[in-house]
């Protein structure tokens, strides 16, 4: 088989500032997250806060990229916009137009904690779900979101007190409810999946008591995505924002919990008996070929799966598999955690692999 053609390009999504609700400044948030050894950050501030697009914060913090979208909506129905030139919060859009505006001045988005469950104590489990589920158009789903994956098994002080403690440990990966409803969009078509922090860097009060429970510093290297690019890209905004967003567009990326351990070298891609290959996110029809599947370090359970349903089970670094039917196929990867077991580190995208008839 051939070298590897593609380098990772580690960022973290869904982040906020001082602009909605967000306790720092753009710029403070780069440093950390260049202290954090990413690539580069996508801020998604609420449209309904921050009135405007902020895009004059784009460009290059060191090395780090900073791109600027937005997360629309207000009580429901949050979608996690990039690549917009412009934005003017209307709260009497329905989601369906959102979509449609956002993808008409050439930009895309992504469904954001479609099916959170909110934090029961303090927040009354207060939770900002994405109720329209017959929407079209949508580039793809946020998948895993750190922070409310946290909040909502946050129901007394004491667990509070142990999600804080053991937060790494102890955090779940993307619910049942998100995978099928992922898994069934992906049977009509190609859905993007990535994963985000929703870092706000915000305290939390309960009587004189008064903390940040999930830090700029904690979460800029949690749920990160690793897009896939041929090269690292110049420090020109515009290629560079161009190469990143088409790497998203596409699916080529995977999402992996980096507390756990660095996800850098993942690969998941089909070999194509006769050359070639088909890598995550594209959609091709199936001819003869095996499924490689590649991890890092001391690698973990990987788990492959076809429609929903898994196929296949490995542990170590590295899995082959021969396919013989046409599905829609990706993979989980799991890492085993002194005391707390198999917990989850890697989701890749698909490859679909299409029946030709």
């Amino acid at each position: 088989m051939k070298a590897d053609p593609y380098i990772d390009y580690a960022g973290n999504l869904h982040v906020h500032s001082v602009y909605s609700d967000g306790a720092a400044t753009v710029a403070e948030i780069a440093r950390v997250a260049h202290g954090a050894g990413l690539d580069f950050v996508i801020f998604n501030d609420h449209d309904y806060m921050a009135k405007r697009l902020p895009v004059e914060e784009e460009g290059f913090h060191d090395d780090l990229l900073v791109l600027v979208g937005l997360e629309i909506g207000e009580r429901f129905h949050h979608y996690l916009a990039c690549n917009l030139r412009q934005w003017e919060p209307d709260a009497t859009l329905k989601p369906q137009e959102v979509i449609d505006r956002v993808r008409k001045q050439g930009g895309f988005g992504f469904l954001a904690h479609p099916f959170e469950k909110g934090m029961p104590f303090l927040e009354r489990s207060v939770a900002y779900t994405w109720n329209d589920l017959s929407v079209k158009g949508y580039t793809g789903i946020c998948i895993w979101n750190f922070s409310s994956r946290w909040k909502e098994r946050v129901k007394t002080p004491f667990h509070g007190f142990l999600y804080l403690l053991f937060k790494t440990g102890l955090l779940k990966g993307p619910s049942a409810k998100t995978l099928c409803f992922w898994d069934q969009a992906c049977q009509e078509r190609r859905v993007a999946a990535v994963g985000g922090s929703d870092a706000h860097g915000s305290f939390l009060k309960w009587g004189a008591i008064r903390f940040t429970p999930l830090t700029y510093n904690y979460l800029l290297n949690s749920i990160n995505v690793h897009v896939l690019l041929k090269k690292r890209p110049p420090r020109d905004l515009a290629t560079a924002k161009a190469v990143v967003y088409e790497a998203m567009r596409e699916g080529r990326l995977y999402i992996a919990h980096e507390h756990l351990a660095p996800a850098r070298g993942f690969r998941f891609h089909y070999h194509l008996d006769q050359g070639g290959r088909i890598e995550m996110g594209q959609e091709e029809s199936l001819e003869p070929g095996t499924l490689v599947i590649r991890t890092p370090g001391q690698g973990g359970k990987i788990r492959l799966l076809k429609d929903g349903q898994v196929v296949g089970e490995w542990k170590g670094r590295e899995a082959l598999y021969r396919v013989s039917r046409a599905g829609v196929y990706r993979v989980e990867v799991y890492r085993r955690v002194f005391l707390f077991g198999w917990r989850p580190w890697i989701f890749s995208n698909p490859i679909y692999l299409r029946s030709s008839g």
